[in-house]
Parts: structure tokens; sequence; C-alpha cells
């Protein structure tokens, strides 16, 4: 496969498996893990060298079924012009190494945070689409790096990583099956992947200083060994992958809950990243990028110097146009315990296959507001506050507001 037609690609979450121009080179990413890829390089070819080093790179190309999608013919500087670039962000749960000592034990691997990036082909938007690891999904033969090959079933969406990497024994066959259930349920072909583990997400907001949150009630969860007071806080490395994680006794308990979380605290982290002048300060990026890259595991196709293009087009769009959400879902009817796509799921797939603005039918109506009334005295207006936008349930943009503190 070119892996343009597969190959996987976020911060990472959980344990059991989601109107200010910006300046200056790679401007609005949104989400951390794609930051390395959209962001790319400004240090210079030795930097950018050093950088492709760091990352751990997988073949997946010849494990993924491609779909018929028109492309444009190449450009030297950036290949991907004039093409939508579509990336699937995978959280690892991997317990290797140091991971052991920040998730504790567990068997295999698994992959509880999912999300689909969208980079419209003009690089005017950014789409994010979250999809609940406990989603009912049909999974299909997956062929692994072993030659093993598995048959087609319907399960949670996160079984498919685990059914690679329990058939095949790697990152590979795990990816390349998400990959393949990802493109046989929504139709949209996946370009490229990453994933990223509990160490790597630590690094990158270590690398930028924290990321600044509006924690709206008291979280006490020792599960995840994140205890916050209400008010405006500065998330550390470990803070932040803990909030990420957090789902017992925060907000209602559910993993749309952490989706919506995991949500917040990326696009915190994008707002952190434009606010500070990482992208502009040589020292800065390469501090960020460095902690980025040594985190990833991408496809092979994946290269720092290829993207640079891709990021440079992306300079100057809106904070507004980089958009999250969740893929519209429901109560499975088979297990409440599970969740199903709604029909609403099948426009919001269908926009990003064709390259579109997401339909008005998949993003929430205006708060209505009051007409004055005729002859009536008028006194001085105050404007309505911009109603705060419910994350992980509720389509919203960088530039708008998640939480007030």
């Amino acid at each position: 496969m070119t892996v343009r037609h597969a190959s996987p690609s976020r911060p990472r979450a959980a344990r059991h498996a989601r109107r200010v121009r910006t300046h200056g080179v790679l401007r609005g990413v949104a989400l951390t893990g794609v930051a390395v890829l959209v962001f790319a390089v400004a240090g210079g070819a030795a930097v950018a060298a050093k950088l492709q080093g760091n990352l751990d790179q997988v073949d997946v190309s010849a494990l993924v079924a491609p779909l018929a999608t028109p492309t444009a013919a190449p450009d030297p500087n950036d290949p991907n012009k004039g093409n939508p670039v579509n990336i699937l962000v995978l959280g690892s749960d991997s317990r290797a190494g140091v991971n052991a000592q920040i998730g504790g034990k567990a068997e295999g691997m698994r992959s509880d945070t999912a999300m689909v990036v969208h980079i419209s082909a003009d690089r005017s938007r950014i789409s994010v689409v979250s999809i609940p690891r406990d989603s009912l999904v049909s999974i299909p033969s997956c062929t692994m790096t072993n030659g093993k090959t598995t048959r087609a079933t319907t399960g949670m969406f996160n079984s498919a990583f685990a059914t690679g990497w329990d058939n095949g024994g790697d990152m590979a066959s795990a990816a390349a099956c998400t990959i393949n259930t990802v493109q046989h349920d929504t139709g949209v072909t996946i370009n490229h992947f990453v994933v990223v583990d509990f160490s790597g997400f630590q690094q990158m907001v270590q690398s930028i200083g924290g990321v600044p949150m509006c924690i709206q009630s008291k979280i006490s969860d020792k599960d995840s060994g994140l205890f916050l007071n209400p008010g405006n806080q500065v998330l550390d490395g470990q803070t932040a992958l803990a909030f990420a994680r957090a789902r017992h006794n925060v907000g209602d308990g559910s993993d749309i809950n952490r989706i919506g979380n995991q949500q917040q605290l990326v696009a915190a982290m994008v707002r952190e990243v434009l606010s500070r002048d990482v992208l502009t300060n040589p020292g800065k990026l390469v501090s960020f990028l460095s902690a980025a890259t040594s985190s990833l595991t991408t496809d092979k196709q994946m290269s720092i110097t290829d993207m640079t293009g891709l990021a440079y087009n992306l300079r100057n769009i809106d904070r507004d146009n980089i958009t999250f959400m969740t893929v519209p879902w429901a109560p499975a009817k088979s297990d409440k315990n599970r969740v199903e796509w709604t029909s609403a799921a099948t426009q919001v797939w269908a926009d990003i296959a064709n390259d579109v603005a997401p339909s008005d039918a998949t993003v929430p109506a205006p708060t209505a507001t009051t007409a004055p009334v005729p002859g009536a005295t008028t006194a001085p207006v105050t404007p309505t506050p911009t109603q705060t936008k419910k994350a992980g349930k509720e389509e919203f943009s960088v530039a708008d507001t998640t939480a007030v503190c």
C-alpha cells in the first residue's frame, strides 16, 4: 500500500480498552500526537534527520486493504498537496519499559484512544473525530505479519487493535487491523497512523511547560492518581496523563466523559503551543518535536521531510477551523454497556471521505434568542455569553469555550 491508502496515527488516554488568525510556520494543529506531523521541522536538515531517527516506524503496506480514491499528482515539496490527509491517532497502553512504572502491569497491548484526524485538501480545515472504544463495529478479516489471518467478526472497536497484537505479536499487525476496521466501517481512507504511549505523552506535555486547564469541580480518582481542586490549573506531564486516563469519580464516569476530557486536553495543548510561540522559536520547537518524535510509532511512509510541505500549507489555518467531535452514538440495543453509531455517523464519515465541511446536521443548532417586543421600552442590551460547548458530546473548535472557572 502506499500507505496513502492506509496507514495508521494522538495523545494517549485511558487504561481500559477521543477567531484568532494564527501566525508563524505550521500553525494550528489539532492534536499533539499529530503535532509532529503537521508542525514538522523548522530547524534544518540536521535537525530533521535527528527527529526522523527518533521515530519508531513499521511497515503496514502489505497488510492494509486499499480503498479506491483519486489522488492529485504529487508535488516534490509537498507530496500531499491537493489531497486530503487522514491520520489515525491511537493511544497505546503499552507497559514496556518505563511505561510499566506509569501504567502498572498488563498483559498484551490495547488501544483505548482513537481519533481520526482529517486535514482538508485546501489546508483550511482540520477535523478530529473520536471513536469510543466501546463502539460495536464490524471487524474485517485481518492478515498478520506472521501470515496468520483472523476471521471477520463484530465486537468492540478497540478489540481490532488487540486482535492484531495478540495474533501478530507486533505493532504493524495491531495498527493494520485497526486501520482496516476504520476503513471498512467508515469508507474513509486512512493515509497514516501514529501511536503514542504513556511516557511519550508525558514528555510532550513537559516539553511545553505544562497545560493550563479550567477544572470545574474537584476530582479525586485514586485509580488514575488524579487529585485536582476546582479552578484554573497548569497540569504537568504526569497530571495531564492522569486527567486523560481518569474515569472513576470524574464527571459521570463514562468513557464518553473521558473522551470529552481528552478532547479538552488536546485543544488546550494546541492553544498552549500556539500562545507560547513554540512553532517560531527554534529552541522550543526542537525540544517539543524531540519529545514528540521519541514517543511515536508511525507508518514507514510518514516522513518528517515530506510532512514539512503539509505543515507549511497549514500555517494560516484559523483556530475556528480546528474542530473536535465524537462520532454520533447511542447506547447499544444489545448491551447497555456498549455503544453503537447512529445514522448521523454516516454523514460525518461521508463528509470526511468527500472532503467537505461538516454538514449542518452534525453541528448543534445555535442557542435561540428572544426577539425584541415592538413598541417596548429598550434598555441597554447585555450580550448573551457564548454557550459553553460540551466536549465529547458536541462539536467544538480550539477557539471555543469548553469549561468556565
